[in-house]
């Protein structure tokens, strides 16, 4: 039995993001960043 219950919790990072082409800060997981699925406003 583990000890303590672990929680794996997502490493979110603030991020300007062109949302239908107005670029707002929104808080994204890493993953989503390094896999394309979000893309970064210039």
């Amino acid at each position: 039995m583990v000890a303590t219950k672990r929680r794996f919790d997502p490493n979110l990072q603030k991020v300007r993001v062109n949302d239908g082409g107005t670029p707002r800060r929104v808080y994204v997981c890493t993953r989503c960043l390094k896999a394309g699925k979000v893309t970064k406003a210039a």
